[in-house]
């Protein structure tokens, strides 16, 4: 198996794209193009990571990091795909985390961010293709292009470094009206979680569980899935999903326990009965 590091090499290369900031609601703020670049230097051992940004009318906005280890709050998953962010989640704190899909040529990623009163502030899409291929052209998600019965395998990664756990994964969601039913199981032979959301234009509030949660359908195929706000000493998780193809579809979730800590990393990778 790969190490951590030699998964992050899999991102190496130029990324062209653009940071979409999002309100808690989903609606499009501002539209920042950008270029990241990933070059490992001495003989693969140091990673040099240069950011550009370019707002409007503004001097571009450059940041560049360079490190030799990984921290211990990010896991990267054996074709690159990868997450960082918060280890604890603890009151009067911000907390969140960003979320990384890969495929190909083309990355997606997703930052989630709490601010200190526990309420969902801010989202930033982050769509990118590599220097020199063609940049995505997916359309933006709808509840049609999910509805229906999706199968597939899932990758639990832990922060301690323990073996990874896979198996397979069946979501089924069905619509009507304004509703929205969702069947979800991990594993076999394990108790489905079944959940009723209510639609909104681009937004599908779920007020069944613990705490609410909210799926927003984005552009380019892909879903922000988090709480609306988050209460204490309740688990919790933070989701991106990504339309790939139209029967294709891959999501990552960051899990927390009740009190707060980092639990798991998973990744879904599912396909739509057809």
């Amino acid at each position: 198996m790969a190490s951590q590091w030699e998964r992050l090499l899999k991102n190496t290369g130029t990324w062209v794209g653009s940071f979409t900031q999002l309100d808690p609601t989903g609606e499009i703020v501002k539209n920042t193009p950008s270029m990241v670049t990933l070059k490992p230097l001495d003989a693969g051992n140091l990673m040099r990571q240069e950011i550009t940004r370019q707002p409007a009318n503004k001097p571009p906005q450059e940041t560049v990091l360079e490190y030799r280890s990984l921290a211990k709050s990010v896991l990267f998953f054996e074709h690159g795909a990868f997450s960082q962010g918060s280890i604890q989640w603890g009151p009067f704190s911000e907390f969140g985390a960003e979320l990384g899909l890969i495929a190909s040529d083309q990355r997606l990623r997703l930052v989630q961010l709490f601010d200190n009163t526990r309420q969902l502030s801010q989202l930033t899409l982050i769509r990118e293709h590599r220097d020199g291929t063609p940049p995505s052209v997916r359309p933006a998600l709808t509840l049609a292009a999910l509805t229906g019965t999706w199968t597939g395998k899932a990758v639990t990664l832990y922060p301690d470094l323990r073996p990874s756990d896979t198996y397979p994964t069946r979501l089924e969601i069905t619509g009507q009206g304004d509703t929205v039913q969702q069947t979800l199981q991990f594993g076999e032979g394990v108790t489905p979680i079944e959940t009723q959301g209510i639609v909104t234009g681009n937004r599908i509030l779920f007020e069944t569980g613990s705490q609410s949660v909210q799926v927003l359908l984005l552009p380019d195929g892909a879903s922000s899935t988090c709480p609306t706000h988050i209460e204490p000493r309740q688990p919790l998780f933070l989701e991106v999903g990504w339309m790939i193809a139209p029967n294709q579809r891959q999501r990552m979730i960051r899990q927390y326990t009740a009190q707060g800590g980092w639990a798991s990393l998973t990744l879904v990778t599912e396909s739509r009965a057809t």
